[in-house]
């Protein structure tokens, strides 16, 4: 009746063991780091960077503790923060050359000391939050004025679209500051294209003026209403676009939230360095699609045997030589939705590129006025442009469906789909005020933190072996079972665990214990019954069974919506407080009902049972330890 199978114990020593290796990593600290990640979006970091790492801290006579290549990363790990330092500036003279340019990202960081074996099983650390371990905080300045030149570059460009297919001539179109400026030979042709153009662009102010020779004028300029959306929305592309990078990037719980009309902020846990927060934040590069100039004054100029022609501008192809592109932007990146990796008809490596509406348009204007020519793909970053990729237009493209092949691997393929969908920024950004934050309430706070978990530990358990008795040390076993699995289960995610979420253990402590009462008072109530201890065990963990599952779900149902629309620290307590609940129901039931049964399954004759006082219903009294088998 109270006999577990095998296989279930074996399922519970197998959760013990993963749980105590998953555990193990909190306690042995952190050691001084040394870095070393990409510091241009367009250059990759792979393996090879981890040998290349290697040779030159042994050239410099520098023995590291290990040398891990890590998702985007390579780490060195060293035994101080005297070697730790004289590592980087070995690594940063040898892998910058250019200090102006530099390639790479050399900086000081914090890994965890836990063997190599625990670490190759993925067996890591919890981060802490910025109110435990600290982090770094950015406030950063979008250029406002920027992103309104480009509304203003978008919409001369949708203005010569639009006049040309209506066919009315113009002198020219030009942008003077945030103004679009077009002159025409005749006061008729300007009315004819006002009429047009504020019929299509009903967001821009159109007024009527005259050149300095005389020639009419129609000079646009964005509404108010039209200037707040712009900046609007250039506030919330730049959020998302930071919270697509940062998250892609491994940076757990991080706070990208606005700041009044034009501010941006940007919190990093876990980050132990301004320079590493700066290598996350600087991969928010602006992606811009311009034609190439086939001309052969541009290609004496790529070659340096001539000056770069009025209207382009030379820049560097990604593995490959100078590219002259012109300076007129046909698409930027707020006007890709999706880019995938895949194949072409003939089966060979490519990459297939989604835009929105406006993008379709445009893009089909352009490659049928430019077949045969070749179209630049590039990302600025830093202030600096470099081209992923210029294919030659095959055809017209239209539909919003964009294909590159041609010359490139299964690989290159995957890094440009991965480098055009990552996002850009619709503004550029300042970082105006940085700083490292230590914990806002100290390390006494993490210790009382502890402390109060430890002490609640103790009180529960110490209550539940007075009034329960073995069937008390049993639920107390399985209490310290329960927070074993939540410690492993937060550290297998890489959860950030902050106060709230230290607050959350607690409670899950006190709830996980609950379902242990439920379970030894049916018993209790069994036994009052008038039960055999055998029979008594089925039933009360049986019975017991409907009721906590019920009252766990509701609660499990208050924290998903916690999860839902909390953000923060609400959302870490959410995710700690959901995970205690599962934890706790496979605790209370399973692990503790494995445990009375190895005790008391394999007695056939079992008269009584160790869980405390037993009232029967006439008043009579069971002795405190044994509750007999007779009836009343």
């Amino acid at each position: 009746m109270n006999r577990y199978p095998w296989w279930k114990y074996a399922l519970l020593a197998l959760a013990l063991v993963v749980g105590l290796i998953y555990t193990l990593p909190n306690f042995f600290g952190e050691a001084p780091a040394v870095q070393v990640s990409s510091g241009k979006v367009t250059l990759k970091v792979d393996a090879s960077l981890q040998g290349r790492v290697s040779e030159v801290l042994s050239a410099a006579a520098i023995q590291p503790d290990f040398v891990q290549f890590e998702g985007n990363s390579v780490k060195a790990r060293f035994a101080s923060t005297d070697i730790q330092i004289k590592a980087k500036d070995a690594l940063n003279k040898a892998l910058n050359p250019d200090p102006n340019d530099p390639s790479y990202i050399v900086a000081l960081n914090l890994v965890s000391r836990s063997p190599q074996w625990l670490t190759r099983l993925h067996a890591l650390p919890m981060y802490l939050g910025l109110d435990l371990r600290g982090g770094v905080h950015f406030l950063m300045q979008v250029d406002m004025r920027a992103a309104l030149t480009k509304k203003a570059d978008s919409i001369a460009s949708d203005a010569r679209t639009m006049l040309r297919d209506k066919t009315i001539r113009h002198a020219g179109i030009s942008r003077e500051g945030n103004s679009v400026v077009i002159t025409f030979r005749d006061a008729a042709t300007r009315t004819q294209a006002r009429n047009v153009l504020e019929g299509n662009l009903p967001d821009v102010q159109w007024a009527d003026t005259a050149a300095a020779n005389g020639d009419p004028v129609l000079s646009g300029t964005l509404k108010e209403t039209s200037v707040r959306k712009v900046q609007e929305a250039a506030l919330k592309q730049n959020i998302t676009t930071l919270h697509n990078r940062v998250n892609e990037l491994g940076t757990s719980e991080p706070v990208i939230q606005q700041q009044g009309l034009d501010r941006v902020v940007v919190q990093l846990p876990g980050v132990q360095d301004t320079a590493r927060a700066k290598d996350i934040i600087g991969r928010t590069a602006t992606l811009e699609v311009r034609m190439v100039d086939d001309s052969p004054e541009a290609a004496a100029a790529a070659t340096g045997a001539a000056p770069v022609p009025f209207g382009t501008e030379r820049y560097a192809e990604r593995g490959g030589g100078p590219l002259i592109v012109k300076r007129q932007v046909v698409l930027t990146g707020e006007n890709l939705t999706d880019a995938q990796a895949g194949f072409d008809d003939q089966h060979q490596p490519a990459v297939h590129l989604t835009l929105d509406a406006k993008g379709a348009r445009i893009f089909k204007d352009v490659t049928r006025e430019s077949v045969g020519k070749r179209m630049a793909i590039l990302l600025f970053e830093k202030g600096k442009g470099e081209v992923v990729t210029a294919p030659v237009i095959r055809s017209e493209i239209g539909g919003g469906r964009v294909q590159i092949s041609g010359r490139m691997t299964t690989q290159e393929a995957n890094d440009t789909a991965l480098l055009l969908r990552a996002g850009s920024l619709a503004a550029p950004m300042e970082i105006i005020e940085e700083r490292t934050i230590g914990p806002s309430l100290g390390q006494d706070n993490i210790e009382m933190g502890f402390k109060s978990v430890v002490g609640g530990f103790i009180a529960i358990a110490v209550f539940m072996c007075l009034y329960y008795l073995l069937f008390g040390v049993f639920s107390s076993l399985a209490l310290a079972f329960n927070l074993l699995m939540l410690l492993a289960l937060l550290s297998m995610i890489q959860a950030t665990l902050s106060l709230p979420g230290i607050a959350a253990i607690a409670l899950a402590l006190g709830m996980a214990i609950d379902s242990n009462v439920l379970i030894n008072e049916r018993v209790r109530e069994e036994l009052r019954a008038g039960a055999s201890p055998q029979a008594a065990i089925h039933a009360g963990y049986e019975r017991a069974w409907a009721t906590i599952l019920d009252s766990n779900i509701t609660t499990l149902i208050a924290g998903l919506a916690l999860l839902a629309f909390g953000s923060g620290p609400v959302r870490g307590f959410a995710i700690v407080h959901c995970l205690g609940i599962i934890t706790s129901m496979f605790s209370a039931v399973m692990f503790s009902r494995g445990l009375v049964n190895l005790w008391y399954g394999r007695q056939k004759k079992l008269k009584s049972v160790s869980i405390g006082q037993v009232w029967r219903p006439d008043g009579a009294e069971l002795p405190a330890v044994a509750a007999e088998t007779d009836k009343p």
